[in-house]
């Protein structure tokens, strides 16, 4: 068994949850994921807060602007810029102030190379994805700015061990060569494994942090997650059909971060612990691994990110997912 950076039977979220209010979020994720909270982001207060934009807001000399509602490099830093840099800065003293005194892993967020390049445009149009030069410099980029923010969190925290989460949900699209370009009449030359395993680690080497790779869509590339040398993948359970993959990636040391919650509700029952335990428990006897290994090697959480949901959905969501970890602990 690998030693990896959590308690047994813990519980996290992924990252984004609904609202605009930083400090009641830290608050709701510090009381219900004891085990293993999380920066929260909140999507819902506009440009600078989503995905792209956020993570755009870590890299190093290469400034972002928003142009006709798509972020891109731009000449100079901006406006745009500097929101995108407050709002992390209010983000990171709640953080401060709330997890004053805490000891134990803390994650953190930010897109991965791959999401963020084919997401984010070149100053003459296009994606960043289109030139495997500017991929290379956007990762580099990333990479310095990212080990940066690690830094400061630690600083912040000092009690914390901090582990970073690479979100990618479209690194199968950009492996499988389909990420449309903007006409919408033709893709993006496919990036193959071995590439995009490299772009990755150069983010993961730099960091000197544990990386979870979270990739919530079909087809999860675990040998590219495995090759980048990352700590853990997460992903939705929902959507693995294929078990040896998943069996090969444990027998290897990798961790998972396993979405067996839901992260919207489904009917009118809030979501229960023992259903959840039972679902984690269950892809475990699949596998065929020892029941005891798995609160070791398992972290669960809700399949994906809570931006969509009602307020007060997430905070049971989150409380049923620590509960559900603590039920795996007792097996």
């Amino acid at each position: 068994m690998p030693d990896l950076p959590w308690g047994p039977g813990v519980a996290t979220g992924i990252g984004s949850l609904p609202g605009t209010d930083i400090a009641e979020a830290q608050r709701i994720v510090l009381g219900e994921l004891p085990g293993l909270p999380h920066l929260p982001e909140l999507p819902a207060r506009g440009p600078g807060s989503d995905m792209i934009g956020r993570t755009a807001g870590f890299l190093v000399e290469l400034p972002v602007q928003l142009y006709a509602g798509r972020w891109q490099i731009a000449a100079r830093p901006g406006q745009d810029h500097r929101r995108t840099a407050d709002l992390l800065e209010r983000d990171l003293d709640q953080l401060t102030e709330q997890a004053d005194g805490y000891t134990g892993p803390l994650k953190i967020q930010a897109a991965g190379p791959w999401t963020l390049a084919a997401g984010l445009d070149l100053p003459i149009g296009g994606r960043m994805l289109r030139d495997p030069g500017a991929v290379r410099d956007l990762t580099d980029s990333l990479a310095e700015g990212l080990r940066r923010h690690v830094a400061d969190v630690r600083k912040r925290v000092p009690g914390a061990t901090v582990l970073l989460q690479l979100d990618e949900p479209s690194l199968p699209t950009v492996l499988a060569g389909r990420v449309p370009t903007e006409s919408g009449l033709s893709a993006y030359r496919a990036v193959d494994g071995p590439d995009a395993a490299s772009r990755l680690r150069t983010v993961v080497e730099a960091v000197d942090a544990p990386v979870i790779v979270h990739c919530c869509a079909p087809q999860v590339p675990l040998q590219v997650v495995r090759d980048a040398r990352a700590t853990a993948v997460a992903f939705d359970l929902s959507l693995v059909k294929d078990l040896d993959p998943l069996g090969e990636a444990i027998e290897a040391g990798l961790g998972l971060f396993v979405g067996a919650a839901p992260a919207l509700p489904v009917g009118v029952r809030p979501p229960d612990s023992k259903q959840i335990a039972e679902r984690v428990s269950t892809l475990w006897r699949r596998l065929g691994f020892p029941a005891e290994q798995l609160p070791e090697q398992v972290v669960i959480t809700p399949a994906c990110g809570l931006a969509g949901a009602p307020p007060g959905y997430v905070r049971a969501l989150l409380k049923a997912c620590t509960e559900a970890g603590r039920r795996i602990a007792e097996v």
